[in-house]
């Protein structure tokens, strides 16, 4: 189910990207005083607004349901549960004893590779 409404989600975005860009804008007219006048000849008189239009907000309409069906599909079969709740993988967990400072240096006064500080050069 995931897979076509994957496939048809693409298609009507792939088609409302085209009608979009063949529309014109709204400063189009101010070319047919120009001399362009017969760029609206292919669609009839008044031009291609009304089914261009049309079939815009219908593709619109279906572009919006098909991402809302998708986005409830994959939130039904995610894992409910939090990243918070989420056990952490990779290095275990140990206390703060173990860790060495960040100068190489332990809390007893001992460098972590075992030497002593009278044994550290100056």
């Amino acid at each position: 189910m995931y897979g076509i409404l994957l496939v048809i989600y693409v298609v009507v975005s792939v088609c409302l990207i085209g009608l979009v860009l063949i529309q014109q804008g709204k400063g189009a007219q101010a070319g047919a005083a120009f001399g362009s006048g017969a760029s609206q000849t292919v669609f009839g008189s008044q031009g291609s607004s009304g089914f261009l239009s049309r079939t815009t907000a219908f593709l619109a309409a279906a572009f919006f349901i098909l991402n809302l069906a998708l986005a409830y599909i994959v939130n039904s079969s995610a894992n409910n549960i939090s990243t918070l709740e989420m056990p952490i993988s990779g290095a275990p967990i140990s206390s703060g004893a173990d860790q060495a400072e960040p100068n190489g240096v332990s809390q007893d006064g001992n460098n972590s590779d075992g030497a002593s500080p009278s044994d550290i050069p100056d």
